[in-house]
């Protein structure tokens, strides 16, 4: 996934007993900021506002009548203090625009070399006037790193770029459009969840039986230019070696119909039930099928795990990579540290530098090997870990989430499927939240370090209860 574009409407706070070139300089600092980070920015001209700063209350109808106008292009907001600034002709710009987006209040520090009249910014004590100001109002907002900081520095530019990932979030998750297919396998209670409590979030679920998926897939003739094209993008996807010629067909026609289903109903994911009535009676895996919708930043989850699919999306937006539904699944040796993540096999393919269509030899052995062709084999190597997990408590009507960071690594791991080994510190202590809490044994993960951003959207902008779990807590 390339970095998508991001609009900022950016606020220039001013007061009128400070000097205004401040406001100049800093318009031509986040110009020249925005040009490397490829963000566009919606804010006044100099000619519509003195300097372009938001100063009266006039002046902040005009900031939020412009951002109305690009409602539908503003990702957030960026608050930018060159001097104490106007609390009010902030907090007033964000009431009126009414946009509900994420919003990041940066303020320029001073120099002690420069603290008379011609020069003085007063911005760490005005951010602190703002924010009062946005709390007040009841508008969320972020903080940068540093209390002040300069928008060139190292500091700023991460704090930045943290806030467009936090942005992509929250717009992303917002209004989410998710797909079940299927009944939730009997045995798998864990993935209970209430579509009423996602609704509430703006999350909505679309259901379809399986039988309707099986049904026209078998009525799908092989030869269709459809089927055709599903077949080659699979062949052309992941090494097949043994997989009989018709179990690929029978891939196709599946993918062809799902395809299908989700574009009719405009779904960005899709949770399925993957076992064991797909195998029982259509006679294949869809491991294959999901790896690549998930691979295409369109996820899609075991066992109809619908807020666990929730959670690759999100996470998805805030790695810029995909994401993978995984069982916290065995201890690593006595290593209190590690463990292993595996699933049977439909981790995207980023995942997966030695993939290879297979077959799942646990179902196997209950169903017959012959009917689990497309599950996928593979190994994922030493690299950055972010994981995490949406749940509905539905007994408190909430939503509640657990997000940290580790590390993916070679150690040796002999097994079959989807495997990793992963080193996550004080992972004892994660392990007794995850069994208290009662969250379920699937986990989502990404090849990144993304957890504050996870945590930033998920506490702050949405109200989820979020457990960071740090290695200094």
């Amino acid at each position: 996934m390339k970095n998508p574009s991001t609009t900022l409407g950016v606020i220039y706070g001013n007061r009128d007993f400070f000097p205004d070139v401040l406001v100049s300089e800093a318009r031509a600092d986040i110009a020249k900021l925005f040009a490397q980070a490829g963000i566009k920015a919606i804010q006044l001209s100099e000619q519509e506002s003195k300097l372009g700063g938001v100063e009266t209350h006039a002046d902040a109808r005009k900031c939020a009548d412009l951002f109305k106008k690009h409602r539908e292009e503003i990702d957030g907001v960026l608050v930018v203090l060159p001097n104490f600034g106007d609390e009010k002709g902030v907090a007033d710009t964000l009431k009126l625009a009414g946009l509900d987006v994420p919003v990041l209040i940066q303020g320029y520090p001073d120099d002690l070399k420069q603290l008379g009249p011609a020069r003085r910014r007063d911005a760490f004590c005005g951010k602190i006037s703002v924010c009062n100001n946005l709390a007040q109002a009841g508008l969320k907002f972020s903080l940068t790193t540093k209390h002040v900081c300069l928008p060139d520095s190292e500091s700023f530019r991460h704090d930045l770029e943290r806030f467009v990932r936090t942005c992509r979030v929250v717009n992303g998750v917002r209004g989410v459009r998710l797909g079940a297919v299927g009944a939730r396998p009997g045995a798998f209670n864990t993935v209970r969840y209430s579509e009423k409590i996602l609704e509430r979030h703006g999350i909505s679920v679309t259901t379809v039986d399986l039988s309707e998926i099986i049904g026209k897939a078998t009525k799908l003739d092989a030869s269709a230019a459809a089927v055709k094209v599903k077949l080659a993008e699979i062949t052309g996807y992941a090494p097949a070696p043994g997989v009989p010629p018709e179990k690929l067909v029978q891939m196709a026609k599946m993918g062809v119909v799902l395809t299908d289903w989700m574009n009719a109903n405009a779904l960005d994911a899709t949770a399925i039930q993957c076992w064991t009535s797909v195998q029982e009676n259509y006679g294949c895996n869809v491991c294959t099928l999901m790896s690549m919708m998930s691979e295409k930043f369109l996820p899609s989850a075991c066992e109809v795990d619908v807020t666990g699919v929730l959670t690759m999306y999100a996470m998805q937006l805030a790695g810029n990579t995909p994401a993978a539904l995984v069982d916290w699944n065995n201890n690593y040796a006595d290593d209190d540290e590690k463990c292993v993540l595996f699933h049977c096999g439909n981790w995207a393919k980023s995942f997966l530098p030695d993939i290879k269509i297979s077959t799942a030899p646990i179902l196997g052995s209950i169903i017959g090997v012959e009917n689990t062709y497309g599950a996928l084999d593979g190994r994922t190597p030493a690299g950055p870990l972010t994981y995490g997990r949406i749940t509905t408590a539905d007994a408190e009507g909430r939503i509640r989430t657990y997000v940290g960071e580790g590390e993916l690594t070679n150690d040796q791991l002999k097994t079959f499927g989807n495997r990793a080994v992963a080193r996550v510190p004080k992972l004892q202590k994660l392990m007794h939240h995850v069994c208290k809490q009662g969250f379920e044994h699937h986990v989502v993960m990404t090849v990144s370090h993304s957890a504050d951003v996870l945590a930033e959207a998920f506490g702050n902008y949405f109200g989820w209860e979020v457990y960071h779990h740090e290695a200094k807590n």
